[in-house]
């Protein structure tokens, strides 16, 4: 995943981010070395905090453009 580099180009600390998402600098230095998984709900927050798409995050695409916002129902 993309998140030393998302965060890193922001010139932000592991500990802010940890403190954005209200976990532990240390879990979210394990989230970015890979040794353990970021939960969904994590991935889906980071992804509008850094104005990128999920898909970019996870390296299945190279734009980071995210998708545009889901209609309401009426």
């Amino acid at each position: 995943m993309r998140l030393r580099d998302l965060r890193e180009d922001r010139d932000l600390t592991q500990a802010e981010v940890a403190s954005y998402l209200c976990v532990k600098q240390n879990t979210y230095s394990q989230y970015e070395t890979g040794a353990r998984q970021l939960p969904i709900d994590l991935l889906i927050r980071l992804a509008q905090y850094y104005g990128v798409s999920t898909d970019y995050m996870l390296e299945l695409t190279d734009n980071p453009a995210p998708y545009p916002p889901k209609s309401k129902k009426k």
